[in-house]
């Protein structure tokens, strides 16, 4: 039996929140850049509260008109205050409350400049190692930002998986520019993320097999169907005998 996490992004707006909570078992909560503010961190906390839910901060680019999607030039300094701030301010909001921020996913853009720039990677780890104790990292499986983190002991590394987008043969995931990025399919989308857990491979858009390690499943939680797909998803995975659990609990 294998137990896995089943993780997804809110606070983002999408209105979905509330069904989508009692799906999952770790929540990204957008701090205030690509999307949220203090009332939705508050609202989204509660939420995963009410759940048992784990939290996490989603830092992302400060750019609302293209969702924190568009990428920018930044240097491993900036990128490094720019997670900074973020996971500080949701961990105001949090503390409050009785909630800890346990882990952090970035958002978008950042998180694809990250998983691909050595330099930037190393300086977000070290930013996260500052504001969170004990770190748990949420990266990109096989990603630089994977790589960065794991020579350090006190850090849970959570390789990520993605139950709707496609991927490249070195594992990355297909631009969103790209028409065949998404699966629209939600068969397709249950069985690819059933034989990364099940096989350890993903086939990418051109048919190559890629080994891939899976820590975490992201549920986008912004689109239509969110609600229904994270219901589907966790069901047929449940009826193949995998659990659910947040890294490290």
């Amino acid at each position: 039996m294998k137990t896995i996490d089943l993780n997804c992004d809110l606070g983002e707006g999408a209105g979905q929140d509330a069904a989508l909570m009692p799906l999952i078992t770790s929540a990204n909560i957008a701090c205030g850049e690509h999307a949220g503010d203090e009332s939705t961190m508050r609202a989204t906390v509660a939420l995963a509260l009410r759940h048992g839910v784990a939290i996490g901060a989603h830092p992302g680019f400060a750019d609302r008109e293209n969702f924190g999607r568009k990428e920018q030039p930044v240097t491993p300094a900036a990128a490094a205050e720019l997670v900074l701030t973020q996971i500080r301010r949701l961990q105001h909001i949090a503390a409050p409350m009785g909630a800890v921020v346990r882990h952090v996913k970035l958002h978008g853009a950042l998180y694809n400049q990250v998983s691909r720039d050595r330099p930037l990677a190393e300086a977000v780890v070290a930013a996260i190692r500052t504001a969170v104790n004990p770190p748990v990292i949420y990266a990109l499986a096989g990603s630089e930002l994977e790589r960065a983190a794991r020579p350090w002991p006190d850090i849970l590394t959570v390789p990520e998986v993605f139950a709707d987008r496609t991927y490249q043969r070195d594992g990355t995931l297909t631009p969103r520019n790209r028409p065949e990025a998404l699966i629209a399919d939600e068969a397709h989308a249950v069985a690819q993320v059933q034989r990364m857990l099940s096989a350890g491979v993903v086939r990418a858009t051109d048919g190559t097999e890629v080994p891939i390690r899976a820590g975490t499943v992201c549920l986008h939680g912004d689109g239509p169907q969110a609600v229904a797909f994270a219901r589907r998803l966790r069901q047929e995975l449940a009826s193949v005998g995998i659990t659910f659990a947040a890294p490290g609990t």
